[in-house]
């Protein structure tokens, strides 16, 4: 008990407060001083790998191979969205591509992560960290730096593309062309559908987020799953799914390693999976008008594929969006859309639309 008219016991008294109460207020000076100093610091809640798919073979004696698995590193942000957003990269590479851009800056991944999105970011199998095939193969250096350079649309070598979303320092060239690996093992729609499939299901859904030849591992991997809830495409390339029949003749001119089309058929009843979920598709600037350069020309004629394609499909009572980027101001766009320069200004106009369907 305290003596109220002892100032020792007052002074004692406020001592014993200020002993409590200063701790709390540098905690909490801390903490705000912490928040203001990392307001761009990005908070995980979650993160690991783990392989998807595949086969297991077993020879005479019982002895196994497994292959043919899909690789998986996948991140969560606190309080994140329902439904994660799935990376399906392109011919020629790896997760790389929704990484850190070849400039350096966040790419896809981080960005989205920032969005409230948790990102799933894949390796298909028979190439880099998925890289146990049960195929054979032999792998040789392949001089094809400006064929790539070139059907990028970065430019027409060794020139840039006036105006184009690629920073061109050498450094960044440099890095651009090492985030290329190649296929252990042939290419296989199917094996590489059958993985997305089996990871959908595995985490109960998500969004299919592909780019060139990723877009057809999306379009076969539909009807293999009920957990794709939308697809986004950036520049998709191949095996556009058409109702038997009806397949255009564009569509089936054979493209990159002669075994696929741009076009398959399909029964109604698969055509008709497509019109369920919402499908964007976006394309990027310096689009040739002429097959002068069939490397560059092969992606105007795609977007004019899949303008059909989704005119088809909306027609069926659909949701297909197509976008070129120069149509709605965004100029200087490569075949990487997720890396150029204006990533960030493409990242949230995707995130509008996925907003825009409840996503």
């Amino acid at each position: 008990m305290t003596n109220s008219k002892n100032p020792k016991c007052k002074n004692k008294a406020l001592m014993k407060h200020l002993f409590f109460l200063l701790p709390c207020a540098l905690a909490l000076a801390f903490l705000l001083g912490c928040n203001q100093a990392s307001q761009k610091a990005l908070v995980l809640q979650e993160q690991g790998s783990f392989a998807v798919g595949g086969v297991t073979l077993q020879d005479s004696s019982g002895k196994a191979f497994r292959g043919d698995h899909a690789y998986v590193f996948y991140q969560k942000p606190l309080h994140a969205k329902k439904f994660p957003l799935v990376f399906v990269h392109g011919l020629g590479q790896f997760k790389k591509t929704w990484e850190t851009t070849p400039d350096g800056r966040e790419g896809f991944q981080n960005l989205f992560l920032r969005k409230g999105y948790a990102t799933y970011l894949v390796d298909q199998p028979r190439r880099a960290s998925a890289g146990r095939s049960t195929e054979p193969a032999e792998i040789s250096p392949t001089f094809d730096e400006e064929i790539w350079f070139n059907r990028s649309r970065i430019g027409i070598w060794p020139a840039y593309f006036k105006g184009v979303q690629f920073d061109t320092s050498r450094k960044t060239l440099d890095q651009f062309y090492r985030q290329m690996t190649p296929n252990i093992g042939s290419k296989n729609l199917d094996v590489y559908a059958n993985a997305f499939a089996a990871l959908m299901d595995s985490i109960g859904g998500g969004i299919l987020v592909t780019h060139s030849q990723g877009g057809a591992v999306g379009w076969q991997a539909l009807p293999k799953t009920k957990n794709i809830k939308a697809i986004v495409a950036f520049e998709p390339g191949g095996n556009v799914p058409f109702p038997k029949g009806k397949m255009p003749l564009e569509a089936a001119i054979e493209v990159q390693s002669k075994k696929n089309t741009e076009g398959v058929e399909v029964s109604n009843e698969v055509f008709e999976l497509f019109t369920k979920i919402p499908i964007l598709i976006y394309y990027g600037d310096n689009l040739p008008e002429t097959d002068e350069r069939p490397e560059q020309y092969e992606w105007t004629r795609r977007l004019m594929l899949m303008r059909a394609w989704a005119k088809m499909l909306n027609e069926r009572g659909g949701d297909v969006t197509v976008i070129h980027l120069p149509e709605i101001g965004m100029h200087g766009n490569t075949h990487f859309i997720m890396s150029d320069l204006n990533n960030q200004k493409v990242a949230e106009h995707m995130k509008s639309w996925l907003k825009s369907k409840g996503l």
